[in-house]
């Protein structure tokens, strides 16, 4: 199963296998603190597409089309798929990510993505 938890509230045992959505670590968040188990930066939308954003609301609808185009053409994606497929079959697997929006963000498009992908059987 596919959750999203904001990285400041902290780790906990039902949040599974940790995975970075961002391309940039948390600010303030030390490494022990966090407990990622995979960052996987690549994955994360473009430094570009982050700055255009910037997490205006008003932006997300446009962010989410353009953040699935990148995934579309990004190579680091069929390996990402693989290893969130994996670690799923055996338990949950969490998207963390720092940002203060919980609705609108780069972690909600990727994991309705992903649950696409997964449910599609595509990796």
């Amino acid at each position: 199963m596919l959750k999203l938890k904001r990285v400041y509230e902290g780790a906990g045992e039902e949040d599974g296998f940790r995975i970075l959505a961002d391309r940039l670590w948390p600010r303030g968040e030390s490494k022990e603190k966090a407990a990622i188990d995979l960052w996987e930066k690549e994955i994360a939308p473009t430094p570009g597409l982050r700055k255009w954003f910037g997490h205006t609301p008003e932006k997300f609808p446009e962010f989410r089309k353009k953040y699935i185009a990148e995934l579309e053409r990004n190579p680091a994606l069929e390996p990402f798929l693989t290893t969130v497929r994996n670690r799923a079959a055996g338990g949950n697997v969490t998207l963390v990510y720092a940002a203060k929006d919980s609705k609108n963000n780069d972690a909600v498009v990727l994991k309705e993505y992903l649950e696409e992908r997964l449910k599609e059987g595509g990796a």
